[in-house]
């Protein structure tokens, strides 16, 4: 949980637990042992605002708490009446619960006092135990209370925010009013945020919008790239977040509720009046307790109303091809054939494609799960991390599942090695398999060593060697390993083959290096990269800015570039290159190392930006690439990155554009890698029971080249007929297109698109100039896949066919002037498919 301090009018907010809820004195024993370490703990990052402008540095410490409460007793006091905030002028004293409910008096802060009041409310209901019937007493005795007062908030969402997944904007007073409101206030780069999305989808799932409840993200954001409207939409659609979110770039909501703190959860009643406050995750049975109080309570006053908002998901919904949100990209260094693996972590799937991109292993399918077995049965959620071992096995970090699977490329299975698919807060570890819960692992890394237990070997190239797995467990920022085989570790510790357990990091989440790996801290490390030559580990600790690495062989933890000296600063991002903390990063997922030029390569991701790092002397620079028509390319939020074999060619998972990218690292060009799939998508394991048809031309189009400097332009147009009386495109409903083309010499101004309920769809392509339109004497093949849905009557069906067309050179081309070459460098083919319900057909006119 991260916490934040923000200056208005030069004087600092109080937070909203100033009382010291945990002390032994103000809590029930039940309540003290809860905070002290029997319940679940959330780490607080504190952010101060500077003095100085553009400048921010922490100054109170980060401690770990429970869940519900932290000691603040250090943090600054001073009051803010909420006077012009609160619709009542002055607040009478209320009842008490068990002594334990306070009200607020002239001039005190109200949301301190909800605040307070909800933390004592938790404490009963904790010390209640599974007494069901005294819990939902308590709450409702609470609602009583609170509801007397009569108070609600007067801040309101400004006008001109951005909105999405609703068409138009929402309002407390307004379209929110009978309802019961849920406001998340969240940053999407925050983990612990993320963990808050099941359980609202839980929620909403128990009460839809028209039985009361409304759950709204208010995004606050934390990095500058994080107030961009685009990158929140992208970040609601890979999030798969439902529920109406708002942009609140400039912190207003946040400002005028004294929100202090990621993720915070504020509940307010049918007339926007507060009821309660829940600071950081793993509070689900006090949320549904809350909130299915709060709708019964308003319910049986008549307060609720059952309309609907005005919720569109489909203003959200971007078009991806056959990647959607690309987390990962490995190489295969160990196996006799040179492959690649990416996450599909926006399908939830792990692709095995070749350095051509032809895919060679779908492995799950484009629905989320949690399930062992075949490829085509197999599911994820979310994955991110992969790592070969070898050329027949596969790790993967399943995130949202928070596993670590295994992909057999041998028997073609999926195997879970660690993890539930439930969220752990173990801090140790020390179990196997599915008895050891994890929290959101993000990246993996295999790392082979001999025993470190200072046996001597007369050949150490005969010493045995072990294969370590290593762990970005970002959710509790922490690394972790699973030792593949028994295998003697650092401080001549022993591990039993499968045992899964922390190997540095506290758990809290800080920026802090040290010779002793369990003293250490990180801030949510999301990517691994190793130096076998040096043995060290370099990962990517994104909370923190920062590049730091791990020595493999004792743990020491090391900074190498960014971030800031004192380790409890969380907020020293920027995008300057320089050495060592000169540097700034902002947010960044993915690192490589590669050994041919001793440079750690950075997905610099919220710079949208790639960097490299001199591994000898800590300084970043930069890189530049640019396209093949000279343009210097532009990423958007790059997170992850691979080295090819030989060093010289750099693979990007370019996120947010959907793509793959190869860089070349002596010119600096770089071009997209179109994965091609053996059979149409459409067949894949996702959508096993489809069999889509694929037409194919008899006449092959034959092309000229010409002698001038035209470059040869086809262009192709395809007009759909329905010879079924009745038989049309389903009215609104998606109608794609996507194009293959022979190599990336080739381009065209969109590859993929939707028909917007156009009949004719036109292409216009041009072919590499000068070059021959044939591979080994064949002719090269476009591709064009359609996914339509059409109707007949009151009977609706998809078709999905793909249409081949092989071009060759014309024989004929001989050499012509300037004119005639650019005429003769022109041709136009037209076909028409003809769709109905039993068949596709395609004629060429």
């Amino acid at each position: 949980m991260e916490l934040f301090f923000g200056r208005a009018q030069n004087i600092l907010l109080r937070p909203v637990f100033y009382r010291a809820i945990c002390q032994t004195k103000s809590a029930s024993p039940t309540a003290f042992r809860r905070c002290t370490g029997s319940r679940t703990s959330s780490t607080i990052k504190t952010r101060i605002r500077a003095q100085q402008p553009g400048r921010p540095q922490v100054q109170s410490s980060s401690a770990s708490s429970c869940s519900r409460c932290f000691h603040s007793s250090s943090l600054p006091s001073h009051r803010h009446p909420l006077r012009s905030l609160l619709r009542t002028p002055s607040l009478a004293t209320v009842s008490k619960i068990g002594t334990r409910m306070s009200s607020s008096p002239e001039g005190q802060d109200m949301m301190e006092v909800l605040a307070g009041n909800s933390n004592q409310l938790a404490d009963d209901i904790c010390a209640a135990g599974s007494n069901a019937g005294k819990r939902q007493k308590l709450v409702m005795d609470y609602l009583k209370a609170t509801d007397r007062e009569g108070r609600s908030v007067s801040a309101e969402f400004p006008d001109g925010l951005d909105w999405f997944n609703v068409t138009e904007p929402l309002t407390l007073q307004g379209s929110l009013r009978g309802k019961v409101v849920v406001l998340d206030f969240f940053t999407y780069c925050c983990i612990n945020c993320m963990h808050i999305l099941p359980n609202l989808k839980r929620l909403e799932h128990l009460y839809p919008i028209e039985q009361g409840l409304a759950v709204i993200g208010v995004h606050s954001a934390k990095f500058r790239n994080e107030k961009d409207s685009n990158n929140i939409r992208a970040a609601v659609e890979r999030y798969e977040i439902t529920h109406p979110v708002v942009n609140d770039n400039v912190m207003a909501m946040w400002r005028k509720l004294r929100v202090q703190c990621w993720p915070t959860l504020m509940i307010l009643g049918p007339r926007a009046n507060p009821l309660f406050v829940i600071l950081g995750e793993g509070n689900y049975d006090d949320l549904k307790l809350y909130v299915g109080s709060a709708i019964r309570y308003y319910r049986e006053k008549g307060e609720l109303r059952t309309h609907s908002l005005p919720i569109d998901l489909s203003h959200t919904a971007g078009l991806a091809s056959h990647l959607k949100f690309p987390g990962k990209v490995v190489c295969c260094e160990g196996g006799e054939e040179e492959l690649y693996a990416v996450s599909d972590s926006g399908n939830h799937r792990i692709l095995i494609f070749e350095p051509s991109g032809t895919v060679r292993y779908t492995i799950g399918g484009k629905s989320s799960g949690f399930v062992d077995g075949g490829f085509r049965e197999a599911r994820f959620n979310a994955p991110q991390g992969v790592a070969f071992r070898g050329g027949d096995e596969l790790y993967v970090a399943d995130n949202e599942n928070h596993a670590i699977r295994r992909i057999d490329l041998r028997t073609r299975t999926v195997s879970t090695v660690a993890g539930n698919g439930v969220q752990g807060n173990d801090r140790t570890g020390g179990k196997t398999g599915r008895e050891q819960a994890l929290s959101s692992p993000w990246d993996v890394a295999v790392y082979t060593t001999r025993d470190l237990d200072m046996s001597f070997h007369v050949d150490e190239s005969k010493a045995p060697l072990k294969d370590v797995l290593l762990i970005a467990i970002a959710g509790i920022h922490q690394i972790w390993a699973i030792f593949l085989e028994d295998t003697i570790w650092w401080k001549f510790k022993k591990y039993t083959a499968g045992s899964c357990c922390a190997i540095a990091g506290s758990g809290h989440e800080q920026n802090r290096n040290t010779s002793y790996p369990h003293s250490a801290a990180f801030a949510q490390p999301s990517g691994l990269a190793i130096n076998r030559e040096v043995k060290e580990m370099y990962l990517a600790d994104s909370e923190s800015s920062a590049i730091r690495k791990i020595s493999l062989t004792d743990g020491k933890v090391m900074a190498v570039a960014g971030g800031d000296r004192n380790p409890l600063d969380l907020f020293a991002f920027g995008d300057v290159d320089g050495k060592g903390y000169e540097a700034k990063f902002q947010h960044p997922l993915g690192v490589a190392y590669n050994a041919k030029d001793g440079h750690i390569y950075v997905a610099d991701t919220y710079n949208h930006k790639i960097k490299k790092i001199d591994a000898s002397t800590n300084c970043a620079t930069t890189c530049e690439f640019r396209e093949a028509n000279g343009e210097i390319k532009r990423f958007s939020e790059p997170a992850g990155l691979c080295l090819d074999r030989t060093g010289q060619l750099l693979f990007i998972a370019d996120t947010n554009n959907h793509e793959l990218l190869v860089a070349s690292l002596p010119d600096g060009t770089i071009r997209p890698l179109k994965l091609h799939f053996p059979v149409p998508e459409e067949m894949d394991s996702g959508s096993a029971d489809d069999r889509a048809t694929v037409l194919r031309s008899k006449h092959p189009i034959k092309l000229r080249l010409g002698s001038g400097k035209a470059v040869p332009k086809l262009r192709l147009l395809f007009n759909f007929t329905f010879p079924g009386k009745g038989t049309k495109l389903t009215e609104e409903a998606p109608q794609r297109w996507s194009l293959t083309l022979p190599s990336t010499d080739w381009s065209c101004e969109r590859t993929n698109g939707s028909l917007d309920g156009a009949q004719s769809l036109t292409l216009p392509i041009a072919a590499p100039q000068g070059r021959e339109l044939t591979a080994n004497g064949n002719p090269v093949t476009i591709a064009i896949g359609f996914n339509l849905n059409l109707c007949e009557g009151d009977i609706c069906f998809p078709k999905q066919f793909t249409v081949r067309l092989d071009v060759r050179q014309d024989e004929e081309d001989e050499d012509d002037d300037d004119d005639a070459s650019k005429a003769n460098n022109e041709l136009e083919q037209h076909y028409e498919v003809q769709l109905s319900r039993a068949t596709v057909t395609l004629k060429h006119n």
